[in-house]
C-alpha cells in the first residue's frame, strides 16, 4: 500500500544555503556545540546546573525532547515538537504516517527532513524518537567525584550528568544528529544531507519498516551512506547480534492436587526443557548448542517470562515461557532448528512441550556494519537496532551503500532506572557525526568509497 506524505514546510533554500536569523543566532557566541572552557561550578545549585543547559542550543533541544514522554506508541507530541524545530531551521519536513496501533491511540509518524528540494539526499542520518517504559522525568545532577578534591562541590561543565528516560536511548543521538547536520550545512551548504527520525524502534521496528517500503527508499538507492544513531560509547560498531523470540508451550491435564496421578502437570513437563535450553549458550555448537562467532562471541538465551497453572491445589493443564535469543551467527531459521532439536531431545518428541515460533515471526540475523573511519574505537554490541529493518538497495552505479552505527552514551544504562549521560558525551557526538559526514562526502566525491 502506498504511504501518504504531508509536506509541512519548505525552506527558502535552493542551490545555495542562505541561512536566515534562526540558525545565524544559533551559531553566534559559543556556537551550536563549541565547548566552553572547562569551568568549575562552586556549590552548584539547581540554577547553576540549569544555566549550563540554557546556554547551549544543543543541550536545550535535548532537554526539551527528553521532557516530552514518548514511550513507543505515544510519539506524537515529541514528533510535533521536532517538526516545528526543523521547519524553523529551513528544512523541508515530511511527516510519514505509520500505521497506528488502534483508533484510540495517538497518531504515529516518522520525520523525514532535507534541504530545499533534495528529497533523495546522498547521506541519511537516522535515529528513533520512541523510548521504553516507564517514563522517568528529566533531571540534572552534579557528578560525584571519584577522587577527593580541594572543593568537592566543583566540577567541569562537561561532566554535568543529564538523567531521564530517553536521555541516552536515543534522544542524545537525535539531538547530536540534528545539530551535526545544522553545523555541517552552515559551513558546507552544498552537502547533500537528510534526516530520518522514526518511531517504534523499541518494540516493533514499525517506523523503519514503513520507511524501508516507501518511495523514500528507492531502488536503486539514492543515498550512498546511512548513519544510524544509538548509544555506542562514542565508538563505531562493526556489528551487532541478531535476534529471535519464541514461546515454549507445554500442555497437560488438570486434576485435583490430592490425586495428581489423575492429571498431567504442564509445569513439570516444561521445567526440564527450560533447564536444558538454558545450557545451550554454553554448549559447543557441534554438540547441539547455539551458534558462535569469532566477532560477536556466543549467542545468548534469556528465559524472560514463565507462566502456568490456575491455583496451588490444581494440577496445571498449561504452562508457557517467553524466550529471547541474541544470535551471534547464522540465520533465525538455523537457530530455530537447534531449538526444535533440543526440545525433542528432552521430550522424546511426544508433543507435550513444543516451541511456538509463529507468535514471534521474523527475527533477524547478525548485522555487520562499516567501521572504516579513522579516529574511532571499533566495538561490537549485543543489542538490536533499526539497521536490519531497513532494506538497503544497491546503488545505480553498482556500489554498496555504507552503513555506520555510532552515538553518545553508555549502552549499559538504557532501559534502566539510572539512564543518564554527560554534557561532554553529547557534545563529542556532534563532532563524531560531523566527521562521519565529512568522510562520507569526501569519499563519494573522490570515488574512493
Amino acid at each position: 500500500m502506498k504511504t501518504s506524505y504531508l509536506v509541512l514546510s519548505l525552506g527558502a533554500l535552493t542551490t545555495t544555503l542562505s541561512i536566515p536569523s534562526p540558525l545565524q543566532q544559533l551559531l553566534k557566541g559559543n556556537g551550536i556545540t563549541t565547548p566552553q572552557n572547562d569551568i568549575d561550578i562552586k556549590k552548584a545549585s539547581a540554577n547553576d546546573l540549569t544555566q549550563i543547559i540554557d546556554s547551549s542550543p544543543l543541550l536545550s533541544f535535548h532537554r526539551n525532547i527528553v521532557k516530552i514522554e514518548s514511550i513507543s506508541g505515544n510519539e506524537e507530541n515529541v514528533g510535533s515538537f521536532i517538526i516545528n524545530f526543523l521547519s524553523s531551521h529551513n528544512f523541508t519536513v515530511e511527516k510519514q504516517i505509520v500505521e497506528q496501533q488502534s483508533e484510540n491511540t495517538p497518531e504515529r509518524f516518522n520525520i523525514y527532513a532535507y534541504i530545499g528540494e533534495d528529497r533523495h539526499p546522498d547521506i541519511i542520518l537516522t535515529s528513533h524518537i520512541d523510548t521504553v517504559p516507564p517514563f522517568i522525568p528529566y533531571s540534572l545532577h552534579a557528578p560525584t567525584n571519584s577522587e577527593p578534591t580541594p572543593d568537592p562541590t566543583s566540577f567541569a561543565r562537561e561532566d554535568l550528568l543529564i538523567a531521564g528516560r530517553g536521555s541516552v536511548d536515543a534522544k542524545a543521538s537525535v539531538a547530536a544528529i540534528v545539530f551535526a547536520t545544522l553545523e555541517t550545512l552552515a559551513e558546507n551548504p552544498s552537502t547533500s544531507l537528510g534526516l530520518l527520525l522514526d518511531v517504534g524502534e523499541e518494540n516493533s521496528g514499525a517506523g523503519m519498516k514503513a520507511f524501508s517500503s516507501s518511495d523514500l527508499n528507492p531502488s536503486p538507492s539514492s543515498f550512498h551512506t546511512i548513519i544510524f544513531g544509538e548509544p555506542t560509547n562514542l565508538s563505531l560498531v562493526a556489528g551487532h547480534k541478531g535476534a529471535l523470540g519464541f514461546r515454549l508451550v507445554a500442555t497437560g491435564k488438570a486434576a485435583h492436587s490430592g490425586y495428581p496421578w489423575l492429571g498431567k502437570s504442564a509445569i513439570s513437563a516444561i521445567l526440564p526443557v527450560l533447564a536444558h535450553l538454558d545450557t545451550l549458550q554454553a554448549t559447543p555448537s557441534e554438540e547441539g548448542g547455539l551458534l558462535h562467532s569469532d566477532i560477536l562471541g556466543n549467542s545468548t538465551l534469556n528465559i524472560g517470562t514463565v507462566v502456568g497453572g490456575v491455583a496451588n491445589n490444581v494440577v496445571p493443564a498449561s504452562a508457557e515461557a517467553g524466550i529471547a535469543i541474541r544470535l551471534a551467527a547464522g540465520t533465525p531459521d538455523d537457530t530455530r532448528r537447534i531449538i526444535q532439536k533440543a526440545v525433542e531431545d528432552v521430550t522424546g518428541g511426544d508433543g507435550s512441550v513444543y516451541a511456538d515460533f509463529e507468535s514471534y515471526k521474523g527475527g533477524f540475523a547478525p548485522q555487520h556494519i562499516d567501521a572504516d573511519v579513522d579516529g574511532f574505537e571499533v566495538i561490537t554490541v549485543n543489542y538490536g537496532t533499526d539497521v536490519p529493518a531497513l532494506e538497503v538497495h544497491e546503488r545505480q552505479d553498482g556500489g554498496r551503500v555504507k552503513r555506520y552505527l555510532y552515538g553518545p552514551g553508555s549502552f549499559y544504562v538504557p532501559h534502566s532506572s539510572h539512564e543518564a549521560i554527560t554534557v561532554g558525551e553529547i557534545e563529542e557526538a556532534v563532532r563524531g557525526y560531523r566527521k562521519l559526514i565529512e568522510v562520507a562526502a569526501e569519499r563519494h566525491q573522490s570515488g574512493l568509497e
